[in-house]
């Protein structure tokens, strides 16, 4: 039921490690990025209540969830095969609004289909394991233009080529993953029938926007708690995705040229720390099977945080890529496996059953509205304050890393350790 995460992070890595660059190579200045970074945020925003009020509300041939996983699959794969045609800064924006809202509508429903088929008892399971197929795609996506560049693909850059040949290979690769990884799921998973009761309840539901309103207004009070976290959390990521790749080419090495040698070996070296906190957070999900028997998903998650907060700070005094890559983004890969699936654990067991999509889309609301707000006040903070640049950006976010930590030490949860969490 997982292995679709595969497909969908494998794009999402790609996303990720190129558009910054992909933006510069097309003449967008720093102070623009996080403009034209807008579209993953407000797309989710919009796009995930309704996706998951829609998937509570459906049952067809296909079943509840797996026709959005399918719908959205079909979309983030073209929009990835045509992105690296861009020839203009206005068109690789565009479609980055068309795959980022396919990607929402892919990944929401994910979310809700572990809650909805497994036990209590094993969902901190389920959504580890989400964690371990996520960091193995993105682990391969990060790494990919690397490998085809040494493979003999050209990285070369010119008035024609404006977006590396090993570029255009990678989203194509991606395009094709996406769909069959997600095909994978559609087709090998079953979905529990609703009963005639639940039938008749999605007949007689409110309509969208009420039922959405409602359930926004009656939170459940862990929700609430977790509002906080997720909040900085991804403030912290955001901050991260958007500036650290051309942070260490420009930065870091010093790079003036987005066309120059120097400016793609920063980015190859981002890459590979990107790839790194992946391979991390493969490995970590896979060691929270385990821990999970032995401490809290609170408590994982406080440590987890702390950890990725202190490796992004840190980014601010390293300068050797060695240590970049294998000290600063281990700790952002620890943070990184519990990011995607203990804020989960900690809420699924508090959620009503016929609203598991639309809480889960609601929650979503806290992790894309601070990175419209970055994206708004970094590009006028960056256009006013010249002494500011991309990496003391990425330190910021440690500290919301760090701050979320805290907040998270605060919840009054009484999670206890779950001596059954690998049975079954």
């Amino acid at each position: 039921m997982s292995f679709g995460f595969f497909g969908i992070q494998f794009g999402w890595g790609l996303q990720m490690g190129n558009m910054s660059a992909i933006y510069e190579y097309l003449g967008a200045d720093e102070s623009e990025l996080p403009l034209l970074w807008l579209a993953a945020p407000i797309t989710g925003l919009v796009v995930q209540p309704i996706i998951g009020h829609m998937s509570d509300n459906t049952w067809c041939w296909l079943g509840r969830r797996r026709p959005y996983f399918l719908a959205g699959a079909i979309g983030a794969s073209i929009a990835l095969i045509l992105m690296p045609q861009s020839g203009a800064l206005w068109m690789a924006a565009g479609l980055l609004w068309v795959l980022d809202a396919s990607v929402n509508i892919s990944m929401e429903p994910f979310r809700a289909f572990v809650t909805d088929l497994l036990p209590d008892k094993q969902r901190t399971v389920g959504f580890a394991m989400q964690s371990v197929f996520i960091g193995a795609g993105a682990v391969i996506a990060s790494k990919l233009p690397g490998w085809l560049e040494t493979g003999g693909v050209s990285s070369v850059t010119n008035s024609v080529q404006q977006i590396p040949q090993t570029v255009h290979v990678a989203f194509t690769v991606g395009a094709f993953v996406f769909l069959i990884a997600v095909l994978w799921t559609v087709v090998t998973t079953k979905e529990h029938p609703p009963s005639e009761e639940e039938i008749l309840a999605m007949k007689n539901k409110r309509s969208g926007l009420s039922e959405i309103s409602a359930a926004f207004l009656n939170m459940p009070a862990r929700m609430k708690h977790l509002a906080g976290v997720q909040f900085l959390t991804w403030m912290g990521l955001f901050c991260m995705w958007i500036f650290f790749t051309v942070a260490v080419a420009r930065d870091v090495l010093g790079a003036t040229d987005p066309q120059s040698d120097l400016y793609k070996t920063g980015i190859y070296i981002a890459n590979d720390c990107f790839a790194t906190y992946n391979l991390v957070a493969f490995f970590t999900a896979i060691a929270f099977l385990w821990i999970g028997r032995f401490a809290s998903a609170k408590w994982i998650h406080v440590v987890s945080l702390a950890c990725g907060g202190l490796g992004l700070s840190s980014t601010l005094f390293v300068r050797d890529p060695t240590i970049l890559t294998w000290v600063s983004f281990s700790g952002v890969g620890i943070a990184w496996a519990s990011i995607l699936s203990m804020p989960y654990a900690m809420l699924s067991s508090s959620l009503p059953k016929n609203r598991v999509g639309v809480y889960m889309g609601i929650f979503n609301l806290f992790i894309v509205i601070p990175q419209i707000l970055v994206a708004i006040i970094l590009s006028r903070v960056l256009s006013q304050f010249d002494q500011i640049n991309r990496l003391h950006v990425v330190v910021f976010g440690g500290v919301c890393l760090l701050l979320a930590a805290v907040f998270t030490a605060l919840i009054p949860y009484r999670d206890q350790p779950n001596s059954e969490l690998v049975e079954g």
